[in-house]
């Protein structure tokens, strides 16, 4: 008997010996009276055996018909085999129109050999930090390499932005490798989606922040930092992983559904994955968002002298030498000026370099015209290490394209023919 049955044991034997009254034993037993005397109908005619359930046994009306139960795990062995039962479920429903719940799916995967129950880990005590109260005021962001696209494709890193309000995902970019240009252009469009949010909340990066212990030359403040000033953006840096774990456990999310969901649909470039994570967004958006504390959205708009263009650049200071020139990234730039040329010696000009290349050279605000007077040789390169992979791919195609390609014309490019002698092809040469 289980623990219920054996309770109602003994609250008949309480009404037998009238040590209870009906309205008593239902209130212990959290039945009606009607149901009481029921009981205790039974408890006198059948005794003990009266109180077992008479479902005890049966199967269930709700139980999955053999055909159905064989066609589910059908197709989860085909297709969502390393799916979860929670994802598996989902695309149960919206691919083949097949509803069932999570746990009945479980257990048919279980019992199938598809699926095996995980060990819960020992749980890890963190500080627990509450949300922020509106949307905007703070957004998580990160870069997760990967291999996304499981062989297809090249390996590449999403970068994604997490509101930390709500836990919506804002904006995600598949890039080639996590670096200052590729954050900039997340943020130039996250800007002109959103508008600005108060704070960016990222990890110890070499974009966001200047690890070195002594920082000789230069500011200590590198260019996503700069530019984030300029657009009067917080930057806040997390001490681990943890600090940002709702940033963190969003990328197993999609390390785990959206590799699946492009599977599915057979993606295997950065283009496609771009074109397909809006309609993805939205879709995770709408089964794990929250509703912010504050209904108010903290996002600002861009002021009229906020350029995104000029101020997601690559910025540097020079100073000018008597001959009006500069030397930026191994190339000699020399100053074109109607101006006396003493007017603009050993001053200083901001260098400027966008996405494209461009690169425009001012002064006080205003553009100078130059022209590039020498080329210097290229010196060591200063890599990080997450790029390394794309550089040495670049270089590599770079030289595959540059080697030198044989003739029509020459010997190796004929076709060899055994009845031509020797001299006769002394004689054709």
């Amino acid at each position: 008997m289980s623990r219920k049955e054996l309770s109602r044991m003994e609250v008949m034997e309480r009404l037998g010996s009238k040590r209870m009254q009906q309205n008593e034993a239902a209130e212990v037993l959290r039945l009606t009276t009607r149901q009481v005397r029921r009981l205790q109908r039974l408890y006198r005619a059948q005794g003990v055996a009266g109180l077992v359930s008479r479902r005890r046994g049966r199967v269930s009306n709700h139980r999955l018909g053999a055909d159905l139960r064989a066609q589910i795990v059908g197709l989860v062995a085909e297709r969502y085999a390393d799916f979860g039962p929670t994802l598996a479920c989902e695309k149960l429903a919206e691919e083949h129109g097949l509803h069932l719940s999570v746990e009945s799916l479980r257990q048919l995967m279980m019992a199938a050999g598809i699926w095996k129950a995980r060990r819960a880990r020992q749980p890890v005590v963190h500080q627990m930090r509450e949300r922020r109260a509106a949307r905007g005021e703070l957004v998580q962001i990160d870069g997760s390499p990967h291999d996304w696209f499981e062989g297809r494709g090249p390996r590449c890193t999403l970068l994604v932005f997490i509101d930390d309000a709500t836990g919506e995902i804002l904006y995600l970019r598949f890039v080639s490798v996590e670096d200052t240009w590729n954050y900039f252009g997340a943020v130039h469009d996250y800007l002109l989606q959103h508008g600005k949010p108060r704070a960016f909340y990222s990890d110890k990066h070499g974009v966001f922040r200047v690890n070195a212990k002594d920082v000789q030359n230069g500011e200590a403040i590198t260019q996503f930092g700069r530019a984030l000033e300029e657009l009067d953006i917080q930057l806040l840096c997390a001490h681990s992983p943890q600090a940002k774990g709702r940033v963190e456990r969003m990328n197993q999310t999609l390390q785990d559904r959206l590799i699946k969901q492009m599977r599915l649909q057979g993606i295997g470039t950065m283009a496609k994955a771009n074109a397909m994570l809006p309609a993805f967004i939205a879709r995770l958006n709408g089964k794990f968002a929250v509703p912010a504390r504050n209904p108010q959205d903290a996002h600002r708009p861009l002021g009229k002298d906020e350029q995104p263009e000029a101020i997601l650049t690559l910025q540097s200071k020079r100073v000018l030498s008597k001959n009006l020139t500069l030397q930026y990234h191994n190339t000699i730039y020399q100053i074109q000026t109607r101006r006396p040329t003493y007017a603009l010696r050993q001053a200083q000009v901001l260098v400027s370099e966008k996405r494209t290349g461009e690169v425009t050279i001012s002064y006080k605000g205003k553009p100078l015209q130059y022209e590039i007077h020498t080329l210097q040789s290229t010196q060591s390169q200063i890599v990080d290490s997450k790029a390394i992979d794309i550089t040495l791919r670049g270089s590599m195609i770079e030289t595959r394209n540059n080697r030198s390609k044989a003739q029509p014309s020459h010997p190796w490019k004929r076709t060899f023919n055994p009845a031509i002698g020797k001299s006769q092809i002394n004689s054709i040469r």
